[in-house]
């Protein structure tokens, strides 16, 4: 049920904004059906899906200080844990869920050293939003899956959507 509030309230963070609203919606979608499409148990489904959810609240604060389209990736990590920490705690999460989460919002654009399966979920997530919004060509996406995609569930949403063999 929080997962409910949290959708409401980053509709609301976003609002005005259809293209990241658009963007957490199919994040937060695509991992939660990677995490059951893996048998994951219900608590590591709900933190997957409430990651996706806030993943990208950084880039709001990024661009507030640097500018819209000048908000990288590093800079979303940076800003992103303490804007998902303050609306995980007015909706009540539990700390240590709220505190993952945010871990999970802070590396989420770091590939190296992930650190479980529902960090692996999250990234393969928001690459699969990614290519198709930022209309990548199929060899760099073929070579994305190879190189950073470990579930197989994520590979093949990946075969699945983008004709990959």
């Amino acid at each position: 049920m929080k997962n409910i509030a949290l959708y409401k309230a980053m509709l609301q963070y976003f609002s005005g904004d259809p293209r990241r609203c658009q963007h957490l919606i199919k994040v937060a979608s695509l991992a939660r059906e990677i995490a059951l499409l893996e048998n994951l148990d219900e608590q590591t489904v709900a933190l997957v899906e409430a990651a996706g959810l806030v993943h990208d609240c950084g880039i709001k604060i990024g661009e507030a200080k640097y500018g819209a389209g000048k908000c990288t990736g590093k800079i979303q990590e940076q800003e992103g844990p303490a804007a998902a920490q303050k609306i995980l705690a007015e909706l009540g999460y539990d700390a240590a869920a709220a505190e993952r989460i945010c871990y999970l919002v802070g590396h989420h654009h770091t590939y190296n050293n992930i650190d479980g399966l529902d960090y692996q979920i999250l990234v393969e997530a928001d690459f699969l939003v990614n290519f198709y919004e930022d209309e990548l060509s199929k060899n760099a996406i073929a070579h994305a899956v190879e190189k950073i995609f470990r579930t197989d569930s994520g590979k093949l949403l990946a075969q699945a959507m983008f004709g990959l063999k």
